[in-house]
């Protein structure tokens, strides 16, 4: 059989030709889907021999021709609307007419759901381990800082000082919920379609818990309908996707800001200079990585957008929908990489840090706190400590800020501060570096709370890790799983 009528048996000639067949294809874009749609193939034909709905014949010629298939690769493929076509395509001219075979009992609807979601996932599960691979690098350099005290920021100005150590753990939290949401859409991405053909269901005696066995998928979807046309998976991928890339775009524009102020030097791996400036040190990579959220809010927008008005049950819009997530997970995988990088080798000063610490009287919370551990209402010791914020200047040492303090107690209260609280004790919480010491409460910045939040930190890593092992392990054995059947035909 020529390639020319292997093309015709699957579209036939009034559905051949035309100027849109070149727009109906995607033949190029499925490249990614290619090793997907092979093994979606194979599980199918050997349910279809084990259920006898084909011979072990022609089972076995058309396991071989698929192997045939891989061997030539994507680029060796028939021309075809998509991959799935293509592929069948060059079996038929392989094996000749019972090569067609392979197609019973499925649709097109039910076969690009099953290789999206077959491909999907392992990219899902190396999006969740660039996530831990940034966790990890937050947290072991984070152990390196609990006591390297810096500058906290609200609004972008000097609020109340902290620790670096504080400071990154902040993002390992929120990356450690990133995590779990790429964990948890994996969980409804890992279920097989396969089975509900077009939309309707076949009237052939199908095993589709076999299939999903084969390939490793947890479950089947259990409409038939459901399983062919929906895509949501698609949108929770893609937004756990966008909301990673939102928290590392936060930590990139952190570290752009640090890394001018002279606080982090940036090695020069994730650094770059300027075409005609030679002194220059621009923190490019991760300009980029927080330009990456803007691609992947823009492809979960184009997705929903694509998805919002289709009704049941398969459209050709839906051909348009998983790029989106295929690009969106690329983008974001780079980037954390990239971050992941960055954080592991950059150098923190401590010193200029610690020297900007105290900027903007960035203690007074600490002195208010201080003067209601007395039993003074917080609001009292509120209105007196913003009272002589506006006197207190960077360069004032603790004594003199101290006195200002009384001053302003004498006009709030009628009477010196050191009637209510003692002299020493406002003094020593003037040190950002003490100041930081007195919270300790759950998740402050004190020491002692740090590590309890690292060792935290530890033990999600480890868990989060062994899941994503187990779930790699589960994908390796149903490889094995389906290549023994495989060769129990050929």
């Amino acid at each position: 059989m020529t390639e020319e009528s292997a093309g015709d048996v699957i579209r036939r000639d009034r559905f051949s030709g035309g100027p849109a067949r070149d727009f109906l294809s995607s033949l190029a874009a499925d490249e990614r889907i290619f090793e997907a749609d092979l093994a979606v193939d194979r599980a199918h034909v050997v349910m279809l021999a084990e259920q006898g709905i084909v011979d072990d014949g022609d089972a076995a010629d058309i396991l071989v021709a698929l192997e045939s298939v891989e061997d030539a690769g994507h680029a060796e493929l028939p021309d075809g609307e998509d991959v799935h076509e293509a592929i069948e395509a060059a079996v038929i001219q392989r094996v000749g007419e019972d090569g067609g075979k392979m197609h019973t009992a499925r649709s097109r609807n039910d076969e690009v759901a099953t290789c999206i979601r077959y491909r999907l996932r392992e990219d899902v599960l190396d999006a969740i381990e660039g996530t831990l691979a940034l966790r990890e690098a937050l947290r072991e350099t984070a152990a390196e800082h609990t006591e390297t005290v810096m500058p906290g920021y609200t609004h972008l100005q000097p609020a109340q000082p902290v620790t670096v150590a504080h400071y990154l753990l902040s993002y390992e939290a929120a990356v450690a919920r990133d995590t779990a949401r790429l964990l948890d859409a994996y969980g409804r991405i890992n279920q097989s379609p396969l089975g509900g053909a077009a939309f309707a269901g076949t009237p052939f005696d199908i095993d589709r818990e076999r299939t999903a066995d084969l390939l490793g998928f947890d479950s089947v979807l259990g409409n038939s309908m459901d399983a062919s046309s929906s895509r949501d998976f698609l949108a929770e991928t893609l937004g756990a996707l966008a909301t990673h890339a939102t928290t590392i775009s936060g930590l990139a524009e952190d570290l752009v800001i640090f890394a001018n102020k002279g606080y982090v030097d940036l090695s020069d791996d994730y650094s770059s200079t300027s075409s005609i400036m030679p002194q220059k040190k621009n923190p490019d990579t991760l300009e980029l990585v927080r330009g990456t959220a803007g691609d992947a809010v823009g492809g979960l927008t184009g997705l929903l957008t694509n998805l919002k008005g289709l009704p049941r049950a398969y459209n050709r819009d839906l051909q348009l929908a998983h790029p989106h997530a295929f690009r969106a997970v690329d983008a974001v995988v780079n980037a954390t990489d990239v971050a992941a990088g960055a954080v592991a080798t950059a150098a923190w000063n401590a010193d200029e840090l610690a020297a900007d610490a105290g900027d903007g009287f960035s203690t007074a919370t600490g002195v208010a706190d201080a003067l209601a551990a007395t039993g003074m209402p917080f609001r009292t010791a509120h209105e007196i400590v913003a009272a002589a914020a506006e006197g207190i200047d960077d360069g004032d040492d603790p004594a003199t800020t101290a006195a200002k303090l009384d001053a302003a107690a004498d006009d709030v209260l009628g009477e010196s501060l050191w009637t209510r609280v003692n002299r020493e004790t406002v003094q020593a919480v003037l040190d950002p570096a003490e100041s930081v010491a007195t919270r300790d409460s759950l998740g402050g910045p004190a020491a002692s709370a740090v590590e309890t939040q690292l060792d935290e930190a530890g033990t999600r890593f480890d868990d989060d890790a062994e899941s994503v092992a187990a779930r790699r392990d589960e994908l390796a054995e149903a490889d094995e799983r389906l290549q023994a059947e495989v060769d129990s035909y050929v």
